[in-house]
């Protein structure tokens, strides 16, 4: 079918079906802000055989550093809210590329305001922008901490690569991994095309990962998901022998039956994954919610065994001991991961620059807690709002980092010419309090 839209043409393959209430929105019927936005949807199933758009319940937006969107992107987004585009249902963003409003304190360095003025001023117009459509700056890739917690079955369109896994794995909801244009479109029209893993065809294991060493710590969870996302690339593993304790979906809270370790071990493992290759859904025997369906490993699924770690700790560890920041919290931590760190300094202070980054809400949880003011007298930092990976590292003076989390260490060489070294979290707080990696 050949439509005219703003003076174009769109061609709609034979199969796609709209509602009526989508017709209407591709002929303009409720403005151009969100005629644009399902003109994406339609291109984008187009594209990948969908036969039609399915309702999600929430999104998650990323491209919300003005590092990665640039003047061009603000002036994209800028556009579309200017033309009527408003959320239809519950949107969380990903990270920006500072703390929203303690900006100012991320450094002792007197010219650290003066660098970073400019890029602040430009991040305030992005979160501006996505605020006038009607989305909270809830600037976090964990937006399951946030209240953001879909059910198993759910469908929605989540862009950030460690939340659309956890999403599909832990969780049991329907996500491909979207763009972030494609996943404001889908919160601008309340759906997205039906296609990939919201498909239960898609969501079988091409890959049987058969764990036989011990993986016990996040930094190993990280090393391991760094070797299986190689391998796998874009499929889909199921894991063997990996001691999690069983998840139980939740019902109104997450976590609702598994451990907070778990939940963290869990977030570094398809963290890992997703940078290393393109998993967007594992299943854990025992574990996962869709671990137990029958036939869901599919029958010439390729065997690959695990006896050790060290070829993803070797992946992700640099060399050198030098280290001006170590880093918590890629995906954003939990209170568990920011009371092990208080635990771990054990009233030591820090010689060099430590920072926890989490979402503002989980932030002030923690405030209210006193977590904050007791890190920040050891000389730690909790940083809300923001990543490594997507801030001004230059502007900010940092140049070599510890870390233990796999996505960091392996995104941060390439993102933020960071020289890294991964580690456990206690190799990590010792190299803080030394102001030396071990």
């Amino acid at each position: 079918m050949l439509l005219g839209l703003c003076g174009q043409q769109l061609m709609i393959g034979p199969m796609m079906r709209l509602t009526d209430e989508e017709q209407a929105m591709l002929a303009g019927a409720f403005g151009p802000g969100v005629q644009k936005a399902i003109e994406i949807l339609v291109a984008l199933g187009a594209i990948y055989g969908a036969d039609s758009l399915v309702p999600v319940i929430s999104v998650q937006v990323a491209g919300v550093s003005y590092k990665n969107l640039g003047d061009a992107g603000l002036e994209f987004l800028a556009e579309w809210a200017a033309q009527g585009a408003r959320v239809r249902v519950p949107t969380t963003l990903n990270p920006a590329g500072l703390d929203l409003e303690r900006w100012r304190e991320l450094g002792s360095d007197a010219n650290l305001v003066h660098r970073l003025e400019h890029f602040a001023s430009q991040q305030s117009r992005v979160i501006q922008s996505f605020a006038s459509m009607g989305i909270r700056a809830t600037c976090t890739c964990t937006p399951y901490f946030v209240g953001n917690v879909p059910a198993c079955g759910d469908h929605v369109a989540w862009a950030e690569s460690s939340a659309v896994s956890f999403a599909n794995s832990v969780l049991g909801a329907r996500t491909n991994r979207e763009g972030g244009p494609s996943a404001l479109a889908a919160a601008i029209t309340g759906r997205t095309p039906g296609y990939g893993l919201h498909l239960p065809q898609n969501r079988r294991a091409q890959l049987l990962v058969e764990v036989h060493c011990p993986v016990a710590s996040s930094a190993d969870f990280g090393a391991l998901g760094t070797m299986v996302g190689q391998a796998a690339r874009n499929r889909v593993p199921y894991f063997r022998g990996l001691d999690v304790p069983r998840f139980q979906a939740p019902s109104s809270e997450l976590g609702a039956g598994l451990p907070e370790a778990s939940i963290d071990h869990l977030k570094a493992l398809g963290a890992a994954m997703a940078a290393s290759g393109a998993v967007a859904l594992y299943h854990i025997e025992d574990v996962t919610p869709e671990a137990d369906q029958p036939d869901l490993i599919v029958p010439d699924a390729e065997i690959f065994s695990i006896r050790t770690l060290a070829e993803g700790y070797a992946a992700l560890d640099g060399e050198g001991d030098e280290i001006d920041l170590v880093w918590i919290g890629c995906p954003h931590a939990s209170l568990h991961e920011l009371r092990q760190v208080i635990r771990l300094l054990a009233g030591r202070q820090t010689q060099v620059a430590l920072w926890v980054t989490m979402a503002r809400q989980v932030r002030a949880e923690a405030e209210k807690a006193g977590l904050v003011a007791e890190l920040e007298t050891l000389g730690g930092q909790v940083v809300a709002d923001t990543c490594l990976v997507v801030a001004p590292v230059k502007e900010l003076g940092f140049r070599h980092m510890a870390t233990p989390s796999g996505k960091g260490a392996y995104y941060a060489p390439g993102h933020s010419g960071l020289k890294v070294r991964y580690g456990s979290l206690e190799a990590c707080i010792e190299a803080a309090v030394a102001g030396r990696w071990g």
